[in-house]
């Protein structure tokens, strides 16, 4: 009898859900019957000594905690990272400083009617050689000491490449050519000048076809290669041009360049030299009127578009305050060197 209740349940028990929990129950059985028999694999961890790393962990943390000082992060940074290299101030003698000797760069007495009136015969007034320093002397002599290491790195360089005979016939070609230039823009913008032979050859030039988009919108020539003189801060020049440049009359300053001058920056001091004229011309007798712009034109020799760099009244008066700056140093040194001779 038991026997044969002990099969009914069975298959009552196959017949019903119960059987899939059996099932399951006899794969986890087996499962774990063969863990068992397996080698129990032994776990690295379990061998660091765990109170030894606590300690360590703790002080770490700790040491790394509210403990701290701004006087020890720094040292630490300064560990770790090396010592700090703190911002340098501007220097007050470049953009601060102001000049001792104000003097104004325009002329309160000429008014804006002088302008009125053009000249059929633009002025070209003689310079006068003395002993009043010019303005490419008080620029030379008054450089920095990092334009005069370029500019003497790239002499070197130039002399390397070329030797000395090389490097002297160099800058002569240098010279002729701009001095050529200066004809050739003379002989375009004087309406009383005659193109004789030699200035149709100049006229060819890759110089006159770089500039050849700058001179549509240059009128009104006032002054060609004419001197200027400041007789109150005693200084001389000879400018290049004064005429209107798309309606606004301009001290104009043609230069020459073998390399690209995009930007204002790239001509050096070109634009003191374009105010100290603007300054002198503006005081000067010889002159009725009065110029409060100035423009820089780069021209290249390969006949690529020159770069116009104009300069409004506001960067003019900003340039001027620079020039004042650099003519009082000039002055300075030249005090010096007069005391410094031997009697």
């Amino acid at each position: 009898m038991k026997m044969k209740f002990f099969q009914t349940i069975c298959r009552q028990l196959r017949s019903s859900k119960g059987f899939s929990v059996e099932s399951a129950t006899l794969v986890a059985f087996s499962t774990s019957s063969y863990s068992c028999g397996r080698k129990k694999k032994v776990n690295p961890y379990e061998e660091v000594d765990q109170e030894k790393y606590c300690n360590l962990v703790q002080s770490v943390l700790s040491s790394r905690g509210l403990t701290h000082t701004p006087e020890s992060l720094l040292e630490e940074d300064a560990l770790l990272y090396g010592p700090v290299i703190r911002h340098k101030p501007p220097k007050q003698n470049e953009d601060t400083r102001m000049p001792q000797n104000w003097f104004p760069i325009f002329n309160l007495e000429r008014n804006d009617k002088s302008n009125a009136s053009d000249p059929s015969v633009p002025l070209k007034i003689p310079l006068q050689r003395n002993l009043i320093p010019s303005v490419t002397r008080v620029l030379q002599q008054t450089m920095t000491k990092q334009q005069v290491f370029w500019l003497e790195r790239w002499k070197q360089r130039m002399i390397l490449e070329l030797g000395e005979d090389g490097f002297k016939e160099y800058t002569s070609n240098i010279f002729l050519q701009g001095k050529r230039f200066h004809e050739a823009l003379e002989s375009i913008l004087s309406p009383q000048e005659t193109l004789k032979e030699r200035d149709e050859n100049l006229l060819k030039s890759g110089y006159i076809e770089s500039v050849q988009h700058i001179l549509k919108d240059v009128s009104g020539v006032r002054a060609l290669e004419s001197a200027v003189q400041h007789e109150t801060l005693n200084y001389i020049g000879l400018l290049d041009c004064v005429a209107e440049y798309q309606g606004k009359l301009c001290v104009i300053d043609w230069k020459t360049s073998e390399k690209p001058k995009p930007f204002l920056r790239n001509t050096f001091d070109n634009p003191l030299q374009v105010v100290a004229y603007m300054g002198a011309m503006n005081h000067d007798t010889n002159y009725s009127f009065q110029v409060q712009c100035g423009l820089i034109v780069v021209a290249y020799k390969d006949g690529s578009p020159a770069h116009p760099h104009f300069m409004d009244e506001e960067l003019c008066s900003q340039y001027w305050a620079k020039w004042l700056l650099r003519l009082e140093e000039y002055t300075e040194k030249k005090k010096n060197q007069n005391i410094q001779k031997p009697e």
